[in-house]
């Protein structure tokens, strides 16, 4: 009996023992299973703590450039505003002065308008005046009697009568000045020369020459027609003298249309 008991304790302790063993060994096991795990979240915290280092700089690097970049944009905000303040008082200048070309050049034009207006009224009116006065010459121009008795054309008694006869294209007009005491003038294919003046009374004495023959007219009036014939055709001419001085006298000599044509020596 004793010897039984013995045994019951005997296994009883190695029970014990084998069951601490396994308590140790576990524990162990369960120390080193976490020492490892610990290792681990202590790396991977360390690694966290690097990367949120490494955020927070490129934060701040960012934050840095988002306050340069800033600066840069307000500049060239700023320069940007100040071209395009600049270039709009350029262009309102440009404007005010185009504005005001314009204005002058319209003033230009207007004024040009008007003074060819103007010129075109006065044209009009020295037309008209013209008209007047050609109305007033014909009316005063007359037709009488030659000294030679011949009916004469219309007698010009001064230079204005004059060109409206020769507007009237019937017969060709021959202004002249006789000077007292010249040589005889060739006028057409006659010879003039005056001879005496008597400006008191409107008188003068001429000679022409027509045909190689002289012929004096005596003792004349102002405006009277002189008559002669020349010419193989007998053609009439006729000079009339309108003014009358000490040293000379003026006048036309008229003759037909189909007067010969004088041949100057040389031709």
């Amino acid at each position: 009996m004793p010897e039984d008991g013995s045994s019951e304790s005997s296994a009883g302790k190695w029970i014990l023992l084998a069951l601490a063993v396994i308590y140790v060994a576990g524990s162990l096991y369960f120390l080193f299973t976490l020492r490892g795990q610990l290792a681990t979240l202590s790396a991977d915290q360390s690694a966290s703590k690097t990367h949120v280092n490494d955020l927070e700089k490129r934060l701040q690097n960012a934050e840095s450039e988002d306050e340069t970049l800033g600066k840069q944009l307000g500049m060239t905000k700023k320069d940007l505003a100040e071209r395009a303040a600049d270039l709009r008082r350029q262009q309102q200048a440009s404007e005010a002065r185009l504005a005001q070309e314009q204005k002058q050049q319209i003033t230009e034009v207007n004024g040009e308008v008007l003074g060819v207006k103007n010129d075109v009224t006065g044209v009009k009116g020295d037309v008209a005046s013209t008209k007047s006065d050609l109305e007033a010459t014909k009316a005063k121009l007359q037709s009488t009697i030659g000294d030679l008795g011949v009916q004469s054309g219309l007698i010009a008694g001064t230079r204005s009568d004059l060109e409206v006869l020769k507007h009237k294209g019937d017969r060709n007009y021959i202004e002249f000045t006789l000077l007292k005491g010249a040589q005889a003038q060739a006028i057409s294919t006659v010879k003039l020369q005056l001879k005496k003046t008597d400006p008191k009374r409107g008188k003068f004495t001429i000679n022409v020459t027509a045909d190689d023959k002289t012929i004096e007219k005596k003792d004349r009036n102002v405006s009277e027609p002189i008559q002669f014939y020349t010419g193989r055709d007998h053609m009439l001419y006729e000079l009339v003298i309108w003014t009358v001085d000490k040293k000379q006298v003026t006048g036309y000599l008229t003759t037909p249309k189909n007067a010969p044509i004088p041949v100057t020596p040389g031709e």
